[in-house]
C-alpha cells in the first residue's frame, strides 16, 4: 500500500504541492492530470525521493520513504522506477547498454565503469526489449531510434529494475498520436500482466480516461478531484483546468479513436 500523508514541496514562498494526501491499497493504475505548474512533476519526484518534501510523509508498506538515505534511498529508488517526458537515455550508447543501465544501482562501482555485465541481464534485457517490440534495434544507437522507440527503451529500462511501482512524468507529451498509443498500451499491460502499480502524469482527459483505473486532478498543488474515469465528467474537467480551459483534448480523441478503427480494420482484413 502507498499512503502519501499532507505531502508538501515548498519552494522558497512559493507552494508547489499543497498537503497533498494520497491513499492506493494495491496496484493501479493511475492518471495523474493538471495544468502545466499545477504540481504534478514535482509531486511524482518526491514520490521516488528525486526532489526532497518541505514536510508530511510518504509510507509504502512499512516503509517511510520520507526517512530514507544512503543507500536505503537508492534501492527505493530501484523500487520506484522514472520515465521521463525526454527519455534520459545515452543517445551514443547502443539500445541494449541504455536498458541494462537499469540495474545499475545494484552492481560494483567496478564493474559499472567497465560496463560489465552478466549473460543472464543480458539475455533479460533482450527479452523485455522484445516484449516491448524494440528488440531488434537493440545494437543500434539510442539517437538512431523514433521518440516512440526511445521511449519504449526507458520503459525497458525502468522494467530492468524490476520495481513496484512505474512513475510516468509526461510519457507521451512529445510523441505523435500512434506512437503515444504504443506507450500508455505498453504501460497499461504492464500493470495488468506484472501488477505493478503505475502512476503517470497525463496531458490529455481521454488518455486518462482512456487507460487508467483512477484520475487524480490537481490544481494550484492539491488535489481537486479523485476518482474514476467514469466521473471525470466536463464540469469536472474545468475545476481541474479552470473555466477558461480550451480542452484541445477533443481532437486528440478524434485521433485515437481514428487510429483504433484502422488497427480494427487492418485486423479484420488479416483475418479474412
Amino acid at each position: 500500500m502507498l499512503k502519501v500523508d499532507n505531502l508538501t514541496k515548498a519552494f522558497g514562498p512559493n507552494v508547489a504541492v499543497d498537503a497533498v494526501n494520497l491513499t492506493v491499497e494495491k496496484p493501479a493504475m493511475i492518471g495523474i492530470i493538471g495544468r502545466s505548474g499545477a504540481g504534478k512533476s514535482t509531486f511524482l519526484r518526491m514520490l521516488n525521493r528525486l526532489t526532497d518534501h518541505t514536510s508530511g510523509q510518504i509510507v509504502f508498506g512499512d516503509k517511510d520513504i520520507t526517512a530514507l538515505s544512503g543507500g536505503d534511498k537508492r534501492r527505493w529508488q530501484s523500487d520506484c522506477a522514472m520515465i521521463f517526458q525526454q527519455f534520459n537515455l545515452v543517445p551514443r550508447m547502443d539500445v541494449v547498454s541504455n536498458v541494462l543501465h537499469g540495474t545499475l544501482n545494484r552492481r560494483s562501482t567496478l564493474a559499472t565503469m567497465f560496463n560489465l555485465f552478466p549473460d543472464e541481464d543480458l539475455h533479460r534485457a533482450i527479452d523485455i526489449l522484445a516484449r516491448l517490440g524494440v528488440a531488434e534495434h537493440a545494437a543500434k544507437r539510442a539517437e538512431a531510434l523514433s521518440g516512440g522507440q526511445q521511449q519504449r527503451v526507458a520503459i525497458a529500462r525502468a522494467l530492468m529494475q524490476d520495481p513496484e511501482i512505474i512513475l510516468a512524468d509526461e510519457p507521451i507529451a512529445s510523441l505523435d498520436p500512434m506512437n503515444a498509443q504504443v506507450v500508455m498500451q505498453s504501460l497499461r499491460q504492464i500493470h495488468e500482466e506484472d501488477g505493478r502499480m503505475v502512476i503517470a502524469n497525463l496531458h490529455t482527459l481521454d488518455t486518462a480516461r482512456r487507460y487508467c483505473d483512477r484520475v487524480v486532478g490537481m490544481r494550484d498543488g492539491r488535489i481537486v478531484f479523485d476518482g474514476t474515469p467514469e466521473q471525470l465528467t466536463t464540469g469536472v474537467a474545468r475545476d481541474i483546468y479552470g473555466a477558461d480551459a480550451s480542452f484541445s483534448e477533443a481532437a486528440t480523441s478524434t485521433e485515437i479513436e481514428t487510429l483504433d478503427r484502422t488497427a480494427k480494420e487492418h485486423a479484420d482484413l488479416e483475418l479474412a
